[in-house]
C-alpha cells in the first residue's frame, strides 16, 4: 500500500507518538507500540492493588494518588457524571482497611469503566514504576516498532509520546522495555494533562506546544474516536490496524488511511 506519508511535508503523529522535524512530525497511541497493557500492565493493578495500597498507604505519595482520586469522585459528583462512590474518606478517623478497600473499589470501577483520569493514571503509573524496578514486568514493544522509530529520526524527525498513560508511565514502558532502555528515541511526552484524546483541542494544544502547525502533524492511532478528535483539529490521521484491536467499521476502513505496522510508514520530501 502507499504510505499516507509518501509526497508530503506533514508531521506524523501516531496516537501516542509524536514525531517532528524538518520534513515531517509524527504521534503515536500506546497500542500501536505495546502488546503488553492488556495481558500484563492492567491486570497487574488489579492483582496487587490492595496489597500496594496497604503497603504504602502513610507514604505521602500513596496519599497524593489517593487525594486525587478523591477530588475526581467530587467533580464527578458536582458534575453530574457516573462514579464508583459518593465518597472517598481519607481521614485518620476512618478505618484504614475499609478506606483502602474504598480505594480498591474505586480503582476497579473506572478501569472497568474504561475512565482515562488523571487521578487514575498517576496510581497506575507509580504501581508500574515499582513492579518494573522490581524486575516483575517489562514493557513488550511490536518488532517493527523501534527500527521504525530509528529510521523516522534519521530521516529527521522527531518523535514524541501522547497517551491516556501518565508521562511517568510512558517513561517506564520506554525505558524497562523487552528492547532496553529506548527513551532516546523520543524527545518528549503528553498525557492527559494537556486534555483527553478524544477532544480535538488537545491536539491543537500539542502542535502549539511542538511549535508546530496542525496541518503538519500526522496522528497515527488505534482508536477512531481520538483519529476523529485530531482530524477535526486539522491534523492528519493514519489508523494502526494492530491484532486484539477494536474492530473497525466499513466506513472507516474506506474513510482513514490504514497500516499494520510502522515500517509502513514512510518519510518522503523535504521542508
Amino acid at each position: 500500500m502507499k504510505s499516507p506519508l509518501a509526497g508530503t511535508n506533514k508531521t506524523v503523529a501516531l496516537g501516542s507518538i509524536v514525531a517532528y522535524g524538518a520534513t515531517q512530525a509524527a504521534v503515536c497511541n500506546k497500542g500501536n507500540y505495546f502488546k503488553v497493557s492488556r495481558d500484563i500492565l492492567f491486570p497487574y493493578i488489579k492483582d496487587h492493588l490492595e496489597e500496594y495500597l496497604s503497603a504504602h498507604w502513610e507514604e505521602d505519595e500513596c496519599k497524593q494518588d489517593v487525594h486525587l482520586l478523591k477530588k475526581q469522585v467530587e467533580e464527578d459528583l458536582r458534575l453530574h457524571r457516573a462514579c464508583a462512590q459518593h465518597s472517598l474518606d481519607q481521614s485518620g478517623h476512618t478505618d484504614e482497611e475499609k478506606a483502602i478497600r474504598e480505594v480498591v473499589d474505586n480503582v476497579l470501577w473506572q478501569m472497568a469503566s474504561d475512565r482515562k483520569s488523571t487521578a487514575l493514571k498517576q496510581l497506575q503509573g507509580h504501581m508500574w514504576r515499582a513492579a518494573y524496578a522490581a524486575g516483575r514486568i517489562k514493557g513488550e514493544v511490536y518488532q517493527d516498532v523501534v527500527p521504525s522509530i530509528r529510521r523516522w529520526r534519521r530521516q529527521g524527525l522527531k518523535v514524541y509520546i501522547y497517551s491516556s498513560g501518565s508521562v511517568e508511565a510512558q517513561k517506564l514502558l520506554f525505558g524497562y522495555s523487552v528492547e532496553g532502555d529506548v527513551l532516546d528515541l523520543f524527545d518528549g511526552h503528553f498525557d492527559t494533562n494537556i486534555g483527553t484524546k478524544v477532544e480535538s483541542k488537545s491536539y491543537v494544544r500539542i502542535a502549539e506546544r511542538m511549535g508546530c502547525p496542525p496541518e503538519e502533524i500526522m496522528f497515527l492511532t488505534d482508536v477512531t474516536r481520538e483519529a476523529k478528535a485530531a482530524e477535526d483539529a486539522g491534523v492528519n490521521v493514519a489508523v494502526v490496524v494492530r491484532p486484539g484491536n477494536m474492530e473497525l467499521t466499513e466506513e472507516e476502513r474506506s474513510h482513514y488511511n490504514l497500516i499494520t505496522t510502522f515500517s509502513q510508514l514512510e518519510v518522503n520530501g523535504s521542508a
